[in-house]
């Protein structure tokens, strides 16, 4: 009888472990990456004042900081 319950409280374990691990890299990939559509802001953060060489979608709207 101790048996079934002794595994099940591994697998519980294991299981757990395995999603926090996932989480950890799933939030440390993220905080590493920028999306797509903060490209702009992440180049005004990092030399202010500078702009992309060309808007190909010929959205200026995009360049203005949201507030």
């Amino acid at each position: 009888m101790e048996k079934p319950n002794k595994n099940r409280r591994i697998f519980v374990i294991v299981f757990i472990l395995f999603v926090s691990l996932f989480a950890y890299i799933s939030y440390d990939m993220s905080s590493r990456t920028t999306a797509p559509w903060n490209k702009p802001k992440q180049l005004n953060r990092a030399l202010p004042g500078a702009s992309p060489d060309s808007d190909s979608l010929k959205l200026d709207s995009l360049l203005k900081e949201v507030e």
